[in-house]
């Protein structure tokens, strides 16, 4: 199977991407077992198969990029929720927050930002009341008319938030009503690193989000994530239900908190904290491929996210490295590209309980000639290092 053509100096931003990309994987569904302290847990973390996960949905919204397919939906939405699971993915993953009057919403940034009098104005999210936050961007009520959106990127560019097809902003009571049954739900439980939070205002934000969750999940597929490592553990405290994965950039930005900037310290806060697993960013993972065993070894899943999980090649050396699943915007090109490298599941293997499906071996591996696997060693430091 010959490998798709990507420029490397060009990956990094997307913009050249394939448009036509090969894609269509395997869906794995999840079934309750029994976790290594023999917990319950709705949604194993010893995926059976390779799992992709929608980024903020369909993918998240990039304003700057010349690439129309960053600004197609607006992530974190409805919309983009049920269009990302209209494709062969497992999960969907999106940002939890909790307004002032403690509802959790659906938000990425810290900051929500919108124009009055030709001036921007910047408010963060959880100081908002719960009917202010709804007041931003297209309404559900057509007579009603919003606040328009702004977007600051990283560089502190401002621009308004536009795509080809808008959608409002909602709670996460309202996603698990509205977003198609049969897809998880990886939550991302969102902290400003610029605040230290004490464990009693964790606690208060994380029962605002449990009561929502414990009331509407029903047998939905859920993990928590978070990169915040005390949210992370004290989450996994207040509940035992669902697993709870670390987030880490594993290195590639550095933080005050040690733990945050590399993936031993990813590590030993999954075994402190008693997670289930690690959420890296993928480079951290290709500049460091033995941790990959040692978080084998320690019992722990690890799935990666960042851009270059948008890049077929990419997602499918991991696969063969052992990570269990990746976080792409990419959602129709990743989810095609991996079912056309991986043999078919067995038919009836999603009606087998999840404990037999946990220690089933993986059955569906990419099929590379030698001369490709050679290839795929040579492409990713080079994507790495542009």
């Amino acid at each position: 199977m010959a490998l798709k053509a990507v420029h490397v100096s060009d990956v990094p931003n997307l913009d050249q991407v394939p448009e036509n990309a090969t894609l269509a994987l395997c869906s794995t569904r999840f079934f309750k077992g029994v976790n290594d302290d023999g917990d319950e847990v709705k949604c194993g973390y010893k995926f059976p198969k390779f799992v992709v996960m929608g980024h903020r949905g369909s993918g998240m919204n990039m304003l700057e990029s010349s690439d129309p397919r960053m600004k197609t939906i607006k992530e974190n939405s409805i919309l983009s929720f049920n269009a990302a699971a209209k494709f062969p993915i497992d999960f969907i993953e999106f940002d939890v927050q909790v307004t002032k009057d403690d509802c959790p919403v659906i938000f990425h940034d810290n900051f929500i930002l919108t124009e009055d009098k030709g001036a921007i104005v910047e408010k963060r999210v959880t100081d908002l009341t719960l009917a202010e936050f709804l007041s931003y961007g297209p309404q559900k009520e057509p007579k009603n008319v919003g606040k328009p959106l702004f977007r600051k990127t990283k560089s502190g560019r401002i621009f308004e938030w536009r795509v080809e097809k808008d959608d409002p902003v909602c709670t996460l009571r309202e996603v698990f009503e509205k977003v198609e049954h049969y897809v998880g739900f990886n939550i991302e439980l969102k902290f400003d690193d610029q605040i230290v939070y004490t464990e009693d205002d964790l606690t208060h934000v994380f029962q605002a989000i449990l009561k929502v969750v414990n009331d509407y999940a029903k047998d939905r597929p859920i993990i928590f994530s978070s990169f915040q490592p005390d949210a992370a553990q004290l989450i996994r405290k207040l509940q035992t239900t669902y697993p709870v994965f670390f987030l880490t950039n594993g290195g590639s930005e550095i933080y005050m908190d040690v733990r945050r900037n590399s993936l031993e310290e990813a590590i030993r806060v999954c075994l402190t904290g008693n997670l289930q697993g690690i959420v890296s960013e993928v480079r951290a993972v290709f500049r460091n491929p033995g941790a990959v065993t040692r978080i084998k070894e320690s019992k722990l899943c690890l799935m990666t996210f960042g851009q270059l999980n948008n890049v077929p090649q990419v997602v499918c050396m991991q696969h063969l490295m052992g990570v269990e699943g990746v976080i792409v915007d990419l959602v129709k090109e990743i989810s095609e590209a991996i079912s056309e490298y991986m043999k078919p599941a067995k038919d009836g293997e999603e009606d087998s309980s999840f404990v037999e499906e946990a220690e089933m071996q993986v059955t569906t591996k990419p099929q590379f000639t030698q001369q490709e696997l050679s290839l795929l060693w040579k492409i990713v430091p080079e994507l790495m290092q542009s």
